[in-house]
């Protein structure tokens, strides 16, 4: 198997992931703030400390690497507005817009693919780098898998339709991946949808995973925000006195 194609096995990782949350939102409300606490330190610092190194490396220009770092910011934060995905609106608002329930969970849907392209287009770069697209994809799928199921539920639809959205979300990130490891592109396009995904994660990071994790003062989730981050940090570091 050539480097790339290992985003397959790995996105159905981040399937079981997707499925565990949305299982989760079922089941466990009480400790979910918790574990986002920990992805959101986790997505926020591979964002920061590999994925934009490797674009910075890869374009050679800082200025553009921002430029599209912030397009992709806000291209993101666009899609989700336009398509009302925000899980955080209260029922009343959810049940004012004109696109809500099945249309909703086919856009996370939507989003996850792109989540699974991610890890197919890093592995093209290094191993390492795939590996940490992929831990924050993970993560972020957990989340994902959770908001899948809470924006059916919250729609009046029942726990069925809830966990057939759920298996549809969970096998998007395979189709997104497949497509990314059989691409064949240049290292200045490789930088620059790496560019691209580091405003995904930092936008991932500031609207969805921080703001829900942190919306009850909790020690213990800020204590989770920075481990995490930190055990990014040392697993970027010991990645790179390794050569990996």
């Amino acid at each position: 198997m050539s480097l790339p194609w290992l985003a397959l096995p790995l996105a159905l990782a981040t399937a079981l992931s997707t499925t565990l949350g949305g299982l989760a939102a079922m089941r466990l409300a009480g400790r979910l703030g918790d574990v986002i606490a920990l992805s959101g330190g986790v997505v926020v610092a591979i964002a920061l400390l590999d994925v934009l190194p490797e674009a910075e490396r890869e374009l050679g220009r800082p200025e553009r690497v921002s430029l599209l770092v912030a397009l992709g910011f806000v291209l993101f934060f666009l899609a989700n507005r336009l398509l009302v995905l925000h899980h955080r609106d209260d029922s009343d608002q959810a049940r004012a817009h004109g696109r809500v329930g099945a249309m909703g969970a086919l856009a996370l849907s939507a989003h996850s693919a792109v989540d699974g392209l991610g890890i197919g287009l890093a592995l093209h770069l290094s191993l390492g780098t795939g590996l940490l697209v992929f831990a924050a994809v993970a993560s972020h799928d957990f989340a994902d898998g959770l908001n899948t199921v809470s924006f059916i539920l919250r729609q009046g639809g029942g726990r069925r339709q809830a966990l057939r959205w759920l298996a549809v979300d969970a096998t998007a990130p395979i189709a997104g991946a497949a497509v990314g490891a059989s691409l064949s592109i240049s290292a200045h396009g490789l930088g620059a949808l790496l560019a691209l995904y580091v405003g995904l994660f930092l936008f991932l990071g500031a609207s969805d995973l921080l703001p829900e994790a942190h919306e009850h003062p909790s020690r213990l989730r800020v204590a989770l925000t920075v481990a995490g981050f930190a055990f990014i940090a040392l697993v970027v570091w010991l990645a790179g006195l390794g050569g990996v």
